[in-house]
């Protein structure tokens, strides 16, 4: 969809919200109905972030287009879009935020919204599991946009993969990268794509190598239950030590069987990573502006996480979704409405 300004009637306060995603559109739009006037700013030409990259949504596998539209509709009615911006500074004066970006243009307005949300975790980084050296090793992200773009899933080779394999928690509780936490959405997500493999390949085995599955939200274990019983995907409890590439360029995997306690090797023709959840450079760079606090995990700190948990030490500057930690996208959307009534309880007492 075309962004463009649309116009707008004099409005006494004004918010700036920095980011284009799920977060930031719902905190865009919501904050558009109170009455106050908003400007979005977004990194990239378009908005929608990374839910743009999804197909279909877990649990009920709507269409990830779906939900985009649906809140892109609302931002360009109702809020001016300025896309393809890099902020270069923002000063707080009073209870005034000035926001300056490319061309010399400054933005002013009473409160300021971070919605810089998160970025995937470097599986390069993990140099056991082979991405970015053997050919038939991708990740998840990889393996959406196949399905996003309609193509079939085949080997590096053009082969139809026989056997594939999911590798869980790529980047997330693991402590030799440095990232303890768990980025919630990778269990599910191995779930939602493998019985989107067993249903356009229902003659291939599908494995998926995990330490706990963790499906925590509404209707998730329902998903897992499914795609054991209904789909015969094999899920097997032992983190995968090590890859490395046969001769047909298949990847055999070394791990072990926790519950029988047995060493376990297979060959799989396609070894798809679970990536997680890492604080992105724009979230970074921003904080950095503005002092704010990071918690243990890197992500930023509100400034109270039980009883202020959209706020911060900055009075007017408000954190929403993935800026954080990790968070789903019906979490974001409801974290994100919960912003718009803390920064419109703002604006009423600022007077």
């Amino acid at each position: 969809m075309h962004l463009h300004s649309s116009s707008f009637t004099d409005m006494s306060k004004k918010v700036i919200v920095i980011g284009g995603g799920i977060a930031g559109m719902t905190a865009a739009a919501s904050l558009s109905e109170t009455g106050v006037s908003v400007v979005l700013l977004e990194k990239e030409k378009q908005l929608g972030g990374h839910v743009r990259n999804w197909d279909r949504l877990f649990p009920s596998l709507r269409s990830g287009n779906e939900v985009l539209s649906y809140w892109e509709n609302l931002v360009n009615s109702r809020v001016e879009v300025i896309p393809g911006v890099t902020i270069s500074g923002i000063i707080q004066h009073n209870n005034e935020f000035t926001v300056l970006i490319e061309n010399d243009r400054q933005i002013t307005a009473n409160a300021v919204v971070l919605a810089t949300g998160y970025s995937l975790f470097d599986a390069g980084k993990k140099e056991e599991y082979g991405y970015g050296i053997y050919d038939n090793v991708i990740t998840s992200a990889d393996l959406e946009s196949i399905f996003r773009e309609g193509k079939k899933i085949t080997t590096a080779g053009g082969n139809t993969p026989g056997r594939i394999g999911f590798v869980h928690c790529v980047g997330s509780r693991d402590e030799k990268v440095g990232n303890l936490y768990c980025s919630k959405v990778c269990c599910v997500t191995g779930v939602k794509q493998a019985i989107e493999i067993r249903k356009e390949l229902p003659e291939a085995e599908v494995y998926g190598f995990y330490m706990d599955l963790r499906m925590y939200d509404r209707n998730f274990e329902e998903l897992y239950f499914e795609a054991q019983q209904k789909w015969g995907i094999n899920f097997i409890r032992g983190r995968v030590s090590e890859c490395a590439e046969n001769t047909d360029h298949s990847i055999l995997l070394k791990t072990e069987d926790t519950l029988t306690g047995r060493p376990l090797r297979m060959s799989v023709d396609l070894l798809i990573l679970l990536v997680g959840f890492i604080p992105s450079p724009g979230t970074m760079k921003l904080s950095t502006m503005l002092g704010l606090k990071h918690g243990p995990d890197g992500f930023l700190k509100p400034a109270d996480e039980h009883l202020l948990d959209n706020t911060t030490d900055v009075p007017g500057l408000f954190l929403t979704g993935a800026v954080k930690g990790p968070y789903t996208i019906v979490n974001t959307i409801a974290d994100a409405r919960a912003t718009a009534l803390q920064v419109s309880s703002y604006l009423s007492y600022i007077g």
